[in-house]
């Protein structure tokens, strides 16, 4: 449990080394679609260059501060019999590797559950706290100080492109590149001979358009995430501008506050179970290329 809890750790840092490059320049009020800038931090090993921070990073930071510190007050005192917090952290855990196990087998859980446990409950831990009431209402600079990190396409796109990264580094390593291009472009269904030679020229046309599918998957997966969270936090950010009083604002809320909800966990698994996915689909079960 140790060992995965501090994998989890080193996979937050990493997400958050790369939004941090991913993030750029926006200058509306509001919900905008560009998550606006707050502060710019200069670069001293890059002049004339500078750092910009958005409100969504500042929510980003915030969540994977949070999570840090669960899993640090969670594991402080590791008892064999497990009680409180720690108890609680080891069934969330223990909840996410089964699910992922049963999505690409007993060998891949064990080598990338740490990836998955933590793109679900960073993404989760994100989408609600953009859920919080009066997130919006603090400003500075005359730009909100918070912004759900997942209404921002940066954010989205930034862990996209990281896990298609992951998914090559993955794929080779668990295939090796000849077993991988030949599971792009080979010719399948055990065709042997003749047969088999005419048909290499659609297998390589069918291995055209995977590359072309492997190529959408990162943005498909921002796209997706990014549309239905910042669709919701809009909704939400309207309805209490329309209801007016604070009662009204709570009656008008309360429905998209409960649908909000399920759909910041919907899709945080949805990004889980795709990625999850995308990696069996290449690889199977791990099995049969470790004994190759």
């Amino acid at each position: 449990m140790k060992s995965l809890l501090s994998k989890f750790a080193f996979g937050i840092m990493m997400l958050m080394s790369g939004v941090a490059c991913a993030s750029e320049e926006g200058g509306h009020h509001g919900l905008s679609t560009d998550a606006p800038v707050l502060w710019n931090i200069d670069l001293p090993f890059w002049p004339g260059h500078s750092l910009p921070i958005t409100n969504s990073m500042v929510m980003m930071t915030i969540a994977v501060v949070l999570l840090t510190i669960i899993l640090r007050l969670a594991t402080r005192k590791m008892q064999s019999v497990p009680s409180g917090l720690q108890n609680f952290v080891e069934w969330v855990f223990e909840l996410l590797y089964n699910f992922v196990e049963g999505l690409i087998g007993k060998k891949l859980a064990g080598k990338y559950i740490w990836y998955f446990a933590t793109v679900f409950l960073l993404i989760l831990t994100s989408n609600y706290m953009g859920l919080i009431p009066g997130v919006g209402e603090i400003t500075i600079n005359g730009h909100p100080l918070f912004r759900g990190a997942n209404a921002d396409l940066n954010i989205t796109l930034f862990l996209g492109l990281f896990y298609t990264l992951l998914w090559f580094i993955w794929s080779i390593k668990e295939q090796g590149i000849k077993h991988f291009v030949l599971h792009i472009f080979g010719p399948k269904g055990g065709l042997t001979g003749m047969l088999k030679n005419l048909l290499l020229p659609v297998f390589f046309f069918v291995g055209l358009i995977e590359l072309l599918s492997i190529g959408i998957r990162p943005v498909a997966l921002a796209a997706r995430l990014y549309g239905n969270i910042f669709a919701g936090e809009a909704i939400l950010e309207q309805m209490s501008i329309v209801s007016g009083s604070i009662l009204g604002n709570a009656v008008a809320m309360l429905p998209f506050m409960c649908l909000e909800i399920l759909v910041g966990f919907v899709q945080a698994l949805v990004f889980l179970m795709l990625t999850a996915i995308f990696l069996k689909t290449q690889v199977g079960d791990g099995e049969e290329h470790a004994a190759h």
